[in-house]
């Protein structure tokens, strides 16, 4: 009996050994446009995290444009990696992607950004984690309308900034699920007003949004929103910079980056009244765990995964990001 029970324990520790042993030949790449965004850098920490739990490593890659994204593939590749998570720099780049994908034999699925083939149309082949982008624009909208409420706002007297970046469809999605909350409100449709910016960042934002300020130097009243924090406080520089005061501004953004949360931290509140966080964590480790399964057991993600935010105001951003894992 005690050769029986060493027999199975010495079996049980020699499984564990070679899945150990497995799950250290494991690559993974996790592939992002835009490497120096604190978003990206938290997907990647949890994918390190998913990957010091498992035993796998992660090959953590940026890649700003079309060029680099196949020569990073390539590269992973080439260290035997076995498989990639990617948000690309541009989603019609899709169909390469996939190809060279296939011809690296590397399995590939992709993260907040989804590949849209030649047709227009999404990659429905590819799993995918994204975000609920209409649903977080909503939540954008209710959260402005809410607020513009309880100030006592007149909103056929209010402007609204519109900072677009509408080459994204996420972009644009966002945007409409928050034009629809206000529109549903009773806010004319009139008083919105495109500011498309070049770039997502705070200063294209700012750009944008300060020529509409400009050409409508008339209105008292303004509310703002677009793709991410950056977009909101880009229109929040831009009406302190006309010298619009701060009470008269609700800007929402939207990622609960560090932009946003050190604007929270400021002794003085500024127009920037919130922003919807989305998570990271489940972004970064999912996906990551996601890829392992598929290599290590053959377990294929779903094709769609979407994920919600949560908002997050001067006053409890920290319980939120907690919430979220996040802290």
């Amino acid at each position: 009996m005690r050769l029986f029970r060493a027999a199975i324990l010495a079996g049980t520790v020699a499984v564990m050994a070679a899945s150990s042993a497995f799950a250290a030949d494991v690559k993974i790449g996790f592939i992002v446009k835009q490497p120096e965004e604190p978003w990206f850098q938290d997907e990647w920490k949890f994918a390190e995290q998913a990957g010091k739990e498992k035993g796998f490593t992660v090959v953590k890659i940026g890649a700003e444009d079309g060029e680099k994204v196949q020569s990073a593939i390539d590269n992973l590749g080439a260290q035997g990696a076995q498989g990639f998570i990617i948000c690309t720099p541009d989603v019609k780049l899709g169909p390469g992607i996939v190809a060279k994908a296939e011809a690296n034999q590397l399995k590939m699925m992709t993260v907040d950004d989804r590949l849209v083939g030649a047709d227009g149309q999404p990659m429905a082949d590819v799993p995918h984690m994204g975000i609920s982008a209409t649903k977080i624009g909503e939540t954008v909208g209710q959260a402005i309308v809410d607020e513009m409420k309880k100030r006592g706002w007149d909103m056929k007297n209010v402007g609204a900034i519109r900072v677009s970046y509408d080459s994204l469809p996420t972009a644009v999605d966002r945007v409409e699920g928050a034009i629809s909350v206000l529109k549903a409100a009773g806010f004319p449709a009139d008083n919105i007003y495109d500011a498309p910016q070049s770039k997502t960042d705070t200063e294209a934002a700012l750009n944008a949004s300060t020529t509409v300020l400009n050409k409508h130097a008339d209105v008292k009243y303004w509310i703002a929103f677009g793709l991410n924090d950056e977009a909101a406080l880009g229109a929040v520089r831009a009406s302190e910079s006309v010298g619009i005061p701060a009470e008269n501004v609700i800007a929402v953004g939207i990622g609960g980056a560090e932009s946003a949360i050190n604007e929270f931290k400021k002794a003085d509140a500024t127009g920037f009244y919130g922003t919807v966080i989305i998570s990271p964590k489940r972004h970064g480790y999912e996906t990551a765990m996601n890829m392992y399964n598929w290599i290590a057991e053959g377990k294929e993600p779903e094709k769609v995964t979407l994920t919600s935010g949560s908002l997050a105001l001067r006053g409890d951003y920290e319980k939120v990001r907690k919430d979220l894992g996040i802290e």
